[in-house]
């Protein structure tokens, strides 16, 4: 049995200090990490997630972003539609 754990809004600071950057999920599994952003529209724009991955390159396994189209996968990131999430 494979056991992880699931963090909520995991934020940090921009590169300017003056706002922040907030991942909605993270997934550990062992160790690797894989970030999850949940967008209710505008999906195209992901800064967060972007910069989470950027920071934390090495760490990372999987990047989803779950929304409100159809399921598909752009470079490495995996789009969910919100009904496909239980399957995370």
């Amino acid at each position: 049995m494979r056991f992880v754990r699931i963090f909520l809004d995991y934020t940090f600071p921009t590169e300017s200090g003056k706002h922040n950057y907030e991942v909605d999920f993270l997934i550990d599994d062992a160790d690797k990490i894989s970030p999850i952003e949940v967008k209710s529209s505008g999906y195209k724009a992901h800064a967060s997630l972007d910069a989470f991955c950027e920071k934390f390159s090495a760490k990372i396994k999987n990047k989803y972003l779950i929304y409100t189209k159809d399921l598909h996968k752009d470079r490495d990131i995996l789009y969910l539609p919100a009904y496909m999430t239980m399957f995370l």
